[in-house]
Order: C-alpha cells, then sequence, then structure tokens
C-alpha cells in the first residue's frame, strides 16, 4: 500500500514536521499545502512543492497522497484540517521524533506528532491530532483530548486531564490530577495548581484566570 505523505503546513512547525518525518523514513514525503499559496508563483518548502488546497484536492483524487500530517499550531485549525483530509479519504500519519520517550502502552492518537526530547510516560492517553512539542513531559495517566498542544518545555504532573483543543504554553506546570478545561489557553511559565473551566486564559504563579475566550 502507498505511504505518500504531504504535510499542511509550510512554516515553522511544519520544518519540525517534515524532519522528523523524513529520520523516521516510515513515509514518503510528497509535499505541503497551505491555503495561503493561492494565486502564488511556484513555491518549494524544504526541499518539495507547495500547493494551495484545490490542487492538493486534485492530488487526492489522481491517487497521489495517501497520508497526511497537520502540522499547524492553531488547535482548532489542526481539528478542522483533519476532519477535512479524512472526508477525502486521507489517513492521518503520527510523527513520533526518534530521540522522544513514549511508553509501550501509551495510547497515541492518529495525527499526533511529538517532537524531540519529549516524554509521554506510562498509562498516558493521547488523543488525534496532539502536539507534545521539544522536551515537554506527560506523566503516566495523564488523559489529553484531541487538537492539544502541549507546548515547549511545559509540564503535565500524573493524572491530569486536558480538554479538547486546549494550549498548555511554553514552560508550564500543571500539578497531579488537575483538569485543564477545553479551549482553554495555560499562559507561558504558569503554574496550575487547580481545575480550570472551559474556554479560558489562564496565567501566573500559581495561576489565575484572567478572562473567557
Amino acid at each position: 500500500m502507498s505511504r505518500k505523505l504531504a504535510i499542511w503546513g509550510a512554516s515553522g512547525h511544519a520544518l519540525v514536521a517534515a524532519d522528523i518525518v523524513r529520520l523516521r523514513g516510515e513515509y514518503e514525503l510528497v509535499g505541503f499545502i497551505d491555503d495561503g499559496n493561492l494565486g502564488q508563483a511556484e513555491r518549494r518548502f524544504c526541499g518539495l512543492p507547495v500547493v494551495g488546497r484545490d490542487d492538493f484536492q486534485k492530488q487526492i483524487q489522481r491517487g497521489e497522497v495517501s497520508h497526511v500530517l497537520i502540522a499547524i499550531g492553531n488547535c482548532q485549525a489542526r481539528l478542522r484540517l483533519s476532519d477535512w483530509s479524512r472526508e477525502r479519504g486521507l489517513s492521518l500519519a503520527s510523527a513520533v521524533h526518534p530521540s522522544a520517550t513514549v511508553a509501550r502502552d501509551v495510547s497515541l492518537g492518529a495525527g499526533a506528532v511529538v517532537v524531540a526530547g519529549a516524554v509521554i510516560n506510562s498509562g498516558a492517553v493521547i488523543g488525534d491530532n496532539v502536539i507534545v512539542n521539544t522536551c515537554a513531559s506527560v506523566d503516566h495517566e495523564c488523559v489529553l483530548d484531541s487538537g492539544i498542544h502541549v507546548c515547549p518545555g511545559a509540564h503535565l504532573a500524573a493524572s491530569v486531564t486536558v480538554g479538547r483543543a486546549a494550549w498548555i504554553g511554553i514552560g508550564a506546570s500543571v500539578i497531579g490530577g488537575v483538569r485543564i478545561g477545553a479551549g482553554s489557553v495555560v499562559g507561558a511559565g504558569a503554574v496550575v495548581v487547580r481545575d480550570l473551566p472551559d474556554g479560558v486564559l489562564a496565567y501566573g504563579v500559581p495561576a489565575r484566570v484572567i478572562k473567557r475566550l
């Protein structure tokens, strides 16, 4: 079966994802998709062509792509593009850097990206399209819903629950057993010591809710 992969995105996170894909050697990387590329002259990224969504759809119809990896930082956009791709028959690829540590019993969802130096410990459940970024850690028995971004250097202690499309900012820490609500944003360097509701921005030490999103 063909394992021809396109990466959706053509900027910083896509650069990281492409490097992981090439290091792993499990897919043939054929190009990148960028909605902002429409009407532009031919563009290349990481040595491969960048196409807009219309041209990408034609590639799907011609059977030139079998898998897609959504490499965009925006959590809601990542989920929307994942749905769009699945509706057109594509499979979601995951990318785990060779230097990342993922316990054998971790449940890792489709489309997940686990970057260099990240650690996901035993019993964790990671949903679809989750990013566990550079040197972040997700400790044992955490449950992360789909579309979450755990930013570089963020640390989740044991049994933390994170709701769909939440954002855990760079260098943030979450103590064990805490729940982060769906769509919430934890600011950089925050220390979360109590549950956060859905759809809020929280930061500080200890973190407090600043506003609803």
